[in-house]
């Protein structure tokens, strides 16, 4: 099974993908975490990029193929092979991001990101897709604070530093992928306290599972 968590910054992913890589190991399915960008050795050195406030200047179509030369080592390095080993993979963001940030908020046509996914992973997509909902001032607020703390490197701060509206069109977008595929994503309320969002994650799962 491969499941996803998508959401704005600040959403919680992070924290709540530790928690749901524990719920499957109680259950006694191994399963696999990793992340987009950057869930290989290679991927990595891309993630460097893409998320480096020193790359403000780079262009969406750039971003967008960088993002895609990601994926493609990703999902045929790591993702797949685990599948095969009947193993659940945890990923932290994946297509529907791009959809998102370099669609809906970056102005490139969607419908065009969606065809290069279909040509380059085969419409490759999630069996279930957590999507943590977040006002974008409470997710940068909570995103600010990680980075200010020290919890965060900084190195790692560019979409933190868009505009608020950036953020909107990025949580609109999220919303309204979740209405166009709803069998696929599950809308979890990630305002709440993080064992409240912790509970709900794992009642949908278990009520998927079962």
């Amino acid at each position: 099974m491969f499941i996803t968590l998508e959401g704005i910054e600040g959403c919680g992913k992070t924290t709540q993908i530790k928690d749901l890589a524990a719920f499957f190991e109680d259950r006694g399915q191994p399963c696999v975490v990793t992340r987009e960008p950057g869930g290989t050795d290679i991927c990595r050195q891309i993630r460097s990029i893409l998320l480096n406030p020193s790359s403000k200047g780079i262009v969406p179509t750039a971003e967008l193929l960088l993002y895609m030369a990601d994926r493609a080592q990703h999902i045929d390095r790591l993702v797949k092979p685990c599948l095969a080993d009947n193993k659940v993979v945890l990923c932290d963001r994946y297509f529907d991001a791009t959809v998102v940030y370099q669609g809906y908020a970056r102005g490139i046509d969607t419908g065009f990101i969606c065809e290069l996914h279909r040509l380059v992973l085969a419409d490759f997509k999630p069996d279930i897709t957590l999507l943590l909902d977040l006002e974008p001032r409470v997710g940068l607020a909570r995103a600010w604070q990680e980075l200010n703390s020290g919890n965060r490197s900084d190195n790692e701060s560019r979409f933190e530093a868009e505009t608020i509206s950036f953020h909107e069109k990025v949580r609109a977008g999220y919303l309204e992928l979740a209405r166009l595929e709803p069998e696929r994503f599950r809308i979890i309320d990630a305002s709440r306290d993080k064992m409240q969002v912790q509970a709900d994650i794992r009642k949908v799962l278990t009520e998927v599972l079962d």
